[in-house]
């Protein structure tokens, strides 16, 4: 096998942000609703848009939802939080 460095157009990549902060809200809300209880996350998926945490997907029950954001504001760095979790059949 043969090692080539990494490049476009002959010059090599340029890395604006190693890790941006979005991505490092959005692990930390991850994280947290993947440990916590009372809710299961796996049908729920997280996006950063700046320090407003978007909750997107379904959830078996109505408690979920409520306990998924109030999961999602807990975490520091998290201004708001835009709940768009439903309740029905897991996707």
């Amino acid at each position: 096998m043969v090692f080539k460095h990494q490049s476009f157009h002959e010059e090599p990549p340029v890395v604006e942000k190693e890790f941006p902060p979005e991505a490092q809200l959005e692990g930390a809300v991850s994280d947290a609703l993947g440990s916590v209880g009372g809710v299961d996350a796996t049908g729920i998926r997280v996006v950063a848009e700046g320090t407003t945490i978007v909750l997107l997907g379904s959830v078996m029950y109505e408690s979920e939802v409520a306990r998924a954001e109030e999961v999602a504001r807990s975490i520091a760095g998290v201004t708001d939080v835009r709940n768009e979790v439903t309740t029905g059949k897991v996707a």
